[in-house]
C-alpha cells in the first residue's frame, strides 16, 4: 500500500479507496448518491478531502450493521461539511438507529429460531413450514414477508392474529 503523508489535504480516488479499502467505483457510486463529495482538478480528476476516509469509515460500518444507505446519507448531511464525524457525531447519530437495531436483531432471531429446518420456501416441509402461505391468503394484509418480518407481524400480536400463525392447515393439493 502506498503510504499518502498525514497532512496531505486532499486523496485521489485511488488513494481513498486503498486507504479506506473500499472499491473505486463504490467510492463513484457513495459520491453520486450524495454520500461523500469531490472536487474536480482542471484535468477533471476527483479530489476528496481528508475527511471523506473517516466519512467512508462510517458509511461501511453502517452499511455493515444494515442501515439503508438514505438513512445514512440523512444522517451525515446533518454534519457540517469537511468535518470530520466525532465520538459524539457517532453517539447522536447512532443512537436514532437503536430502535431500527432492534427491530431488525428481533427478525433475525426469529428466522434463526423458526427457520431450523426449513428455508421458508415450502419444498421440503411444507407442512411444517412457518412462512408457508397456502392460497396467498396473506396477500390481503399488503406486501412482504407478513410472517417473518417483525415490523409487518410483531411477536407480540402474533400468536392470536392468524395471519400469522405458523402453518397448521392442509397442506395445498397436488396435480395429478
Amino acid at each position: 500500500m502506498t503510504k499518502v503523508a498525514w497532512n496531505t489535504k486532499e486523496l485521489t480516488v485511488g488513494q481513498l479507496a486503498e486507504r479506506s479499502g473500499v472499491a473505486v467505483s463504490a467510492l463513484h457510486f457513495y459520491e453520486a448518491k450524495g454520500l461523500i463529495k469531490s472536487r474536480r482538478t482542471a484535468g477533471n480528476q476527483r479530489r476528496y478531502t481528508r475527511d471523506s476516509l473517516r466519512r467512508v469509515a462510517f458509511i461501511r460500518l453502517a452499511q455493515r450493521i444494515g442501515i439503508p444507505l438514505k438513512t445514512i446519507k440523512d444522517a451525515l448531511t446533518e454534519l457540517p461539511d469537511e468535518r470530520t464525524p466525532t465520538r459524539d457525531d457517532w453517539a447522536r447519530l447512532s443512537a436514532a438507529w437503536r430502535g431500527e437495531l432492534d427491530d431488525r436483531i428481533e427478525q433475525l432471531q426469529r428466522l434463526r429460531d423458526d427457520l431450523t429446518d426449513c428455508i421458508g420456501c415450502g419444498c421440503l416441509s411444507l407442512d411444517r413450514c412457518p412462512v408457508a402461505n397456502p392460497h396467498d391468503r396473506l396477500g390481503d394484509e399488503g406486501p412482504g414477508a407478513r410472517r417473518i418480518d417483525t415490523r409487518l407481524c410483531p411477536p407480540q400480536s402474533c400468536a392470536p392474529n392468524p395471519g400469522c400463525a405458523p402453518y397448521t392447515e392442509t397442506p395445498l393439493p397436488t396435480a395429478s
